[in-house]
């Protein structure tokens, strides 16, 4: 059945949202500057030099990403509208599932571009840096990582970014102990660092032979994955490199090659690892550049002047340091406990329904900066 005033209103809904959107992505000067720049990379001279025009490429590719992205918008809008127009003249009820399908297409579109809107921290548009880690708890903490792992995996693909895994470390007996994965793509770092923090899990714990409900904690370190155009001094003497055997979800080089790297910021006690490369050497640089990104990250937090001033203090994995709670049992419930967001279907989060977690704690910081 043709619901066509259910059906123009969400139209209509979406078209007041978008003229938001564009009016807020600034269009205009986008295309400008995106002018500039390639004024300036059609310039022959301009690549002969690789190591300074790394940061106009990056720049150049995000204000196409933007542009890409509006364009997107528009498109989906126009072919929601087209298909109702289309449906109405035929009076074809067969219709109706594309209709919906394009709608939902629509909506999702509008929901990821008004969060863009609030993206405006200068990394929000880097890749993201994900590690876990499991709190006190052994095997059912392990196995709570492993959860929080497969969810924003899932959250990456529904939002069409690509996942890479960078360390990895199996469980004792299932689950896992840390690991470590690059999200890619547009925004990435600006939609995950709400996630930043300590999460808590209680559950009724299948390793319990007696059915008893069980508490676990895990934390996951979101960072900025930041390119070779930023510079951060750090003192080769103020680093130690191990190498180990690689081992869980690696490549064809796990368990036979030590060619796995640790490596441990002796000041400040932040460590970095990478196992998923070919090779020692490309280890070292992934592990080299994760470390990087975490020293940036707590100096830019912290409004330090100089990498010795960071300490490197490790928030607790455990009771009262937690920045969302999942429940399983007695009820079910997934609350934020900073912007008090809650989901009452903790399925659909653990298979990575995050988007309203994320708006909320965007729209907090956007009302606390402004």
């Amino acid at each position: 059945m043709l619901i066509v005033d259910e059906y123009n209103q969400r139209i209509e809904t979406a078209d007041k949202e978008i003229e938001g959107i564009l009016k807020a992505l600034n269009l205009e000067s986008a295309k400008a500057e995106l002018g500039d720049i390639e004024k300036i990379t059609s310039d022959a001279d301009f690549w002969t030099k690789p190591e300074s025009n790394r940061e106009v490429l990056a720049r150049q590719s995000a204000l196409k990403a933007k542009l890409a992205d509006a364009a997107m918008l528009t498109e989906c809008r126009d072919d929601a509208a087209t298909l109702i127009e289309i449906a109405v003249e035929a009076d074809d009820e067969s219709m109706v599932p594309d209709i919906e399908a394009a709608l939902e297409k629509l909506e999702k579109n509008v929901e990821m571009q008004r969060l863009a809107t609030l993206l405006t921290g200068e990394y929000d548009d880097k890749n993201a840096i994900l590690t876990f880690h499991a709190g006190a708890g052994g095997t059912e903490a392990q196995d709570w990582v492993e959860m929080l792992y497969r969810m924003y995996t899932r959250f990456a693909q529904a939002h069409g970014f690509k996942t890479k895994v960078l360390d990895y470390l199996d469980g004792e007996e299932a689950g896992i102990k840390s690991a470590s994965i690059l999200i890619e793509g547009h925004n990435a770092y600006g939609y995950l660092k709400s996630e930043n923090g300590v999460h808590r899990l209680v559950r009724i714990s299948p390793f319990d032979s007696s059915g008893r409900r069980h508490t676990s904690f895990a934390s996951l370190e979101v960072m900025p994955e930041i390119g070779d155009d930023i510079e951060i001094d750090i003192r080769d003497e103020d680093l130690r490199v191990d190498t180990f055997r690689s081992g869980g979800a690696g490549g064809q080089h796990v368990n036979k090659t030590e060619s796995a790297i640790r490596i441990t910021h002796i000041p400040t006690g932040l460590v970095a690892a990478c196992q998923n490369e070919r090779s020692q050497h490309q280890n070292r640089e992934v592990a080299m550049k994760m470390l990087k990104s975490k020293l940036m990250q707590i100096k830019e937090q912290e409004h330090l002047e100089k990498i010795e001033d960071i300490k490197g203090n490790q928030m607790e994995i455990a009771w009262g340091s937690q920045i969302r709670s999942y429940v399983f049992m007695p009820y079910t419930l997934v609350k934020d406990h900073r912007t008090s967001f809650e989901m009452g279907n903790v399925n659909a989060v653990m298979d990575g329904d995050l988007d309203g977690f994320i708006d909320a704690y965007l729209v907090m910081k956007s009302r606390e900066e402004n």
